[in-house]
């Protein structure tokens, strides 16, 4: 057959593509231009030498077509498939760095302990431990801090997680009551709404250090998260916590990923999240919250401590356990000796038999404000104009309130052989320079 004229294939390639006109846009969820990247790769003047050639051009190019719509008609399926890909590899990614630092933190230390809530990210935890293999051979002891105020739900599935897991937890409570019968008698049941910080000292600060301390802990694990917000909006995995190590092993992890792991890996949570409770605390002051705003930044702790303020008047946010400052409370004490100019008075001291000249604080390792002037304390006593003593009184209150302790911390001039004279300025007066004006103005008045 006759070579066909250059012009006339033209004219015959233009007629062609005016009888396959592409689909509109709106038709196809790919761009046009990705359309014609389509065509066949034989799809150029010098390759359509026959009336044979073009047939063969237009069978390849509505082909071409047919395979562009079929792949918009699946995009969102694929889209979806490689959605939950990237889920899975991000959660295989966190296990395999949560399960590290816990191994980490077991490897290193002999006593490690891991203070449990049953919150969603705490079961994600006993997860993690039990694939480490670090629950049923004792590595981490499981603490449990029972306020006698939570729900009966969670000391329900605290039993069935032990059982679950093949581990006892260790249960404290406020000392010396064994039920909450007991502690309503000796410290009444509306203490909570009367002083807050007295019952969290009681029911929750005390017994977690004294916990800590039964357990000999070195390293403390938790599930506190950068998402919480507020104080615990830039924590990283590894701590140190006053005098041991704190592991966040879950640090980076989000409320969502705690949620996506769990059901992931078919894992039973807390039975209170199916109706309505993000975070789990005390039933007193524990609400719902719409689900919506579950995974919002800082949501899953919205219905937490819900009416409550600080003393301050700022909204509660923390029970004092993980608060800035507060491993103090799991030492046991402020001012510590050899690492303090701040010395020890004895009863004698402040009965009237005091060698010398001194300023005392009584006070009480738990109670934020003493925790908060323990610089400007150690700042005058490191200045050596006079002695600076302390004085633990929360646990002698008899012999402290005979002479005028009603709150911690309560600041005395003990001048030698003399009665204590108790500090009347307040909290924003009790800087190194308030303080050091004060003692000089009661020697010189003595």
């Amino acid at each position: 057959m006759a070579a066909i004229a250059s012009s006339q294939i033209a004219m015959r390639v233009v007629a062609a593509k005016e009888s396959n006109t592409v689909a509109p846009r709106a038709m196809c969820n790919f761009p046009a231009k990705k359309t014609a990247a389509a065509k066949p790769a034989f799809a150029n003047r010098s390759q359509i030498a026959s009336l044979k050639a073009v047939k063969k051009y237009n069978t390849a190019l509505t082909a071409s077509r047919r395979t562009v719509n079929v792949t918009a008609e699946v995009s969102e399926e694929m889209n979806n498939e490689w959605n939950k890909a990237a889920v899975a590899d991000r959660l295989n990614h966190l296990e395999a760095q949560a399960i590290q630092s816990l191994k980490t933190a077991c490897e290193n230390f002999e006593h490690v302990t891991f203070p449990c809530a049953l919150i969603a990210g705490d079961v994600v935890i006993l997860e993690l431990l039990n694939k480490a293999g670090l629950l049923t051979n004792g590595k981490c002891k499981i603490m449990f801090v029972d306020t006698f105020h939570l729900f009966p739900e969670t000391i329900e599935f605290l039993a069935q997680k032990e059982k679950e897991y093949g581990f006892k937890a260790e249960v404290f409570q406020a000392e010396g009551c064994a039920d909450k019968a007991e502690y309503d008698k000796k410290f009444g049941a509306d203490l909570w709404k009367e002083n807050i910080e007295e019952y969290d000292r009681l029911c929750k600060v005390e017994p977690f250090g004294r916990g800590l301390k039964t357990l000999n802990t070195q390293a403390m694990v938790n599930g506190r998260r950068r998402d919480h917000g507020a104080e615990r909006a830039f924590i990283p995995v590894y701590e140190a916590f006053g005098g041991m190590a704190k592991i966040n092993p879950l640090a980076y992890w989000t409320f969502e990923d705690c949620f996506d792991y769990l059901r992931a890996n078919n894992i039973p949570y807390h039975p209170l999240h199916d109706q309505g409770y993000p975070s789990i605390g005390d039933a007193k002051d524990t609400v719902p919250v719409p689900e919506a705003e579950w995974f919002e930044y800082a949501g899953e702790r919205k219905g937490r401590f819900t009416g409550l303020v600080n003393a301050d008047g700022s909204k509660k946010t923390e029970c004092g356990i993980h608060v800035e400052g507060a491993e103090k409370t799991f030492d046991r004490d402020l001012w510590e000796e050899g690492k303090s100019a701040v010395k020890e008075a004895s009863e004698g001291d402040l009965s009237g038999s005091a060698e010398e000249d001194m300023l005392v604080t009584v006070y009480a390792p738990w109670c934020q404000f003493c925790q908060a002037m323990e610089g400007s304390l150690e700042e005058v006593a490191t200045a050596g104009d006079f002695s600076v003593a302390k004085f633990r009184g929360d646990d002698k209150r008899d012999f402290v309130g005979s002479f005028g302790v009603e709150s911690f911390p309560s600041i005395f001039f003990v001048p030698k052989g003399g009665k204590p004279v108790k500090y009347q300025g307040s909290e924003d007066e009790r800087d190194a320079a308030s303080l050091k004006k004060w003692v000089e103005s009661q020697k010189v008045a003595a």
